[in-house]
C-alpha cells in the first residue's frame, strides 16, 4: 500500500470513499473552479460514481507496485489527485500531473508539495529517464510550481490552446532524474 506523508499532504491509493468524494470534486461540485485552470480545453466526459470507480480501479500501474495515480488529502479531507502516464516506455518518459479542487487549499503550498513528493516518488521506484507536464499559458500557478520543483520549458506551441474563446501557448515542461538528484542533494 503506497501511503506518502508530507507536512501538509499525504498521498494515498484511492479508498472507495475517496472515490466518492473526488467524484463529488470532478462532478458535483458547483462552483468547479479547477476545470478553469486544470486542462479547461479538454473536454472531460461526465461518468456515473459506479463508472467512475471502475475507470479509477482498472487504471493500469506505471510501473509494479507503482500506480498511474494517488489520491491527495489534508486534514483528512480528499482535496485532489496526481497522476501520470506513459508518453514512452522505451525512452523511459512520462507526463505528469496534479489537481487540487478543493479552492481552501489553493496559495498553500499544497499543491507543490504533493507534486515534489509524487516526482519524488516517482523516480524512486521506477528506472524513468525524465517526467514531463503539460499546461497552457494562462496557468500561470502550474508554471511556478514545475518551476519551483526545478522542471524547464522545453516547449511553447503558440495559440494552440482556446481557453473561453481566446488563444493560448501550450506549454511542456519537465526534468530529467540526473537534474531531479542533483537538486534533491
Amino acid at each position: 500500500m503506497v501511503n506518502i506523508v508530507g507536512e501538509k499532504i499525504r498521498l494515498t491509493k484511492a479508498s472507495t470513499a475517496q472515490l466518492d468524494e473526488l467524484y463529488y470534486w470532478r462532478f458535483e461540485e458547483k462552483q468547479q473552479k479547477a476545470k478553469k485552470w486544470n486542462g479547461p480545453y479538454i473536454p472531460e466526459t461526465w461518468l456515473s460514481k459506479e463508472q467512475h470507480r471502475e475507470k479509477w480501479l482498472e487504471e493500469e500501474s506505471i510501473a509494479s507496485g507503482v500506480p498511474a495515480s494517488l489520491i491527495i488529502t489534508a486534514d483528512e479531507k480528499t482535496i485532489g489527485y496526481v497522476g501520470a502516464y506513459w508518453v514512452d516506455q522505451n525512452t523511459n518518459w512520462l507526463e505528469t500531473g496534479i489537481v487540487i479542487y478543493d479552492t481552501e487549499y489553493w496559495n498553500g503550498g499544497y499543491g507543490t508539495e504533493a507534486y515534489r513528493l509524487w516526482i519524488d516518488f516517482l523516480f524512486e521506484f521506477t528506472d524513468l529517464h525524465r517526467l514531463g507536464m503539460s499546461t497552457w499559458s494562462g496557468n500561470d500557478r502550474m508554471m511556478k510550481v514545475a518551476q519551483r520543483l526545478g522542471m524547464k520549458e522545453e516547449a511553447r506551441i503558440r495559440k494552440a490552446r482556446m481557453v473561453e474563446g481566446e488563444y493560448y501557448d501550450a506549454i511542456k515542461m519537465g526534468i530529467l532524474r540526473e537534474e531531479w538528484i542533483v537538486q534533491c542533494k
